[in-house]
């Protein structure tokens, strides 16, 4: 079973992947190609839907989707491709998508975890060998981001009024 860290809290992950088993209603995640190849097929699918990315894909082309799409799965396949983190701050800030923003593979790490939630990700699926505490620890590394970003509420509010 997969665990992932969404909205802070490890969770077994509830979505497949096209693939695995799973019953006809199951939240399902497909490959980006397998989207645009039928995309019709996948309207029509009942239960949640949701798409993986990959870092050379572009978001743009989701934005007529994106009303049907419950989750989206960004790709990071090494810690030192950061193309997910623009891609996340094109969905969240362009195009307005608010569903769930997964980040995926093996570029999600402890030191990219607080970095990955400022850009909008709200749920870090962790790559075999990386336990999800540890992603959750680092996400309260930091009190304070000087910088906006997309999950965090404005500075003036960390800094005055914090409990």
């Amino acid at each position: 079973m997969r665990h992932i860290l969404r909205q802070r809290e490890r969770l077994a992950d509830d979505w497949h992947y096209l693939g695995e088993e799973c019953a006809e209603g199951d939240p399902l995640i497909v490959p980006v190609a397998q989207l645009r190849s039928d995309p019709l097929k996948w309207q029509r699918r009942t239960g949640r839907l949701g798409v993986r990315l990959g870092p050379g894909d572009a978001v743009e082309e989701l934005a007529p989707l994106l009303p049907r799409l419950a989750l989206i799965a960004l790709e990071f396949p090494s810690p030192g491709d950061g193309r997910g983190y623009s891609q996340a701050r094109l969905l969240r800030e362009r195009l307005g998508f608010r569903g769930e923003l997964r980040a995926v593979g093996a570029g999600v790490r402890e030191d990219q975890a607080f970095f990955l939630a400022r850009c909008g990700f709200d749920c870090l699926e962790p790559p075999a060998g990386v336990d999800p505490e540890t992603l959750r620890l680092a996400l309260r590394r930091y009190d304070v981001a000087y910088q906006p970003g997309a999950a965090h509420p404005e500075l003036r509010r960390q800094r005055f009024f914090a409990p």
